[in-house]
């Protein structure tokens, strides 16, 4: 696959700056899943080039306000949902949810909700803090020990909301998008099974990056990491939708209540709601994503249709190992 139908995001080497280039030349590096790039090893995790060149400038410069809301995912675990219903959570007394002119009737969850290292911090480029929204909302794939150093201080009040996802799920999902951006199927599921299995894709180890953020939402930062299973989202999202709400100290009042606000927020951000809106169908990211394929299904137990038992036995006892002692089960 040329490299001119690989989104700019996920091209290779030839976009960094020198900088970045004489950083990536020193650590492990392996192909990715496209031919055409490699992926490198820093800080335990696995990214692709310009993605570590983001995150390594977002480390340095990035400051961040005790105000600040940031929703963390490893990719293809419910972040453009979780980005319509944190957007419309927090800006629900400008938006309410029955007015016509919403943002979310007319842009993608994408373009309203920024991503650290994939729009604001990409392309070597540094943002003006003036130009975010009054009540920062961001969203990122950096596992914790690569977010910037004062959001994990023990001084800062940030709200960091992770969701994650039962890995089955999650590299099925993952399967089908990154086929959909190569335009074709390039190896079979099996090859690339494999490859998430030893946790060579980007962002990865999927194992480790989900445990650093359970241990902090239990161990040491309760009061600052909430901990969301896109499982429990899609059971119970108005028993979640509520905690989130009050874990981001913006709480329903009783009158919300009464009104159906909790409900509203709910299906405005629905799979059925979003997937069917014009703009989610056509267009593209301003980093040249189509906008279609952020939908595909939106369910669970997905995986069904694609995983053998043996590759279903494999992921499970990897999980069981790698979460052993843990108390986290998905």
């Amino acid at each position: 696959m040329s490299s001119q139908n690989i989104p700019k995001y996920l091209q290779e080497e030839e976009a960094l700056s020198e900088e970045s280039k004489a950083l990536i030349s020193s650590l492990p590096r392996q192909k990715g899943w496209f031919n055409s790039s490699h992926i490198y090893l820093y800080q335990g995790f696995w990214y692709q080039p310009n993605h570590l060149q983001a995150v390594i400038s977002c480390q340095k410069h990035f400051q961040v306000e005790d105000s600040d809301v940031f929703l963390v995912t490893y990719p293809k675990c419910g972040t453009t949902w979780l980005k319509a219903v944190i957007f419309t959570l927090l800006n629900r007394k400008q938006y309410p949810v029955v007015a016509k002119n919403h943002p979310l009737l007319t842009t993608n969850p994408h373009d309203l909700v920024l991503s650290l290292e994939i729009n604001l911090y990409a392309d070597n480029q540094i943002p003006a803090a003036a130009s975010f929204p009054s009540r920062r909302f961001f969203s990122t794939h950096m596992p914790y020990v690569s977010l910037p150093k004062n959001s994990s201080s023990s001084k800062s009040k940030c709200k960091v909301v992770y969701v994650c996802r039962n890995p089955k799920d999650t590299f099925v999902s993952l399967w089908h998008f990154m086929n959909k951006l190569q335009l074709q199927e390039d190896g079979s599921i099996r090859e690339k099974f494999e490859m998430f299995c030893d946790g060579a894709v980007g962002y990865g180890p999927f194992w480790d990056h989900v445990l650093e953020y359970w241990k902090q939402s239990r161990e040491m930062n309760s009061d600052r990491v909430f901990f969301l299973k896109y499982e429990d989202m899609k059971e119970k999202a108005e028993v979640e939708l509520r905690r989130l709400a009050e874990f981001l100290d913006c709480p329903f009042s009783a009158e919300e209540e009464e009104s159906g606000v909790v409900e509203g927020i709910l299906k405005l951000t629905s799979f059925e709601s979003m997937s069917s809106l014009e703009v989610n169908k056509v267009g593209r990211l301003m980093n040249g994503m189509e906008n279609r394929h952020f939908f595909r299904e939106g369910v669970v137990g997905d995986w069904n249709n694609y995983l053998s038992a043996q590759m279903v036995d494999k992921l499970d006892r990897i999980t069981r190992e790698k979460f052993l002692g843990s108390g986290l089960v998905l």
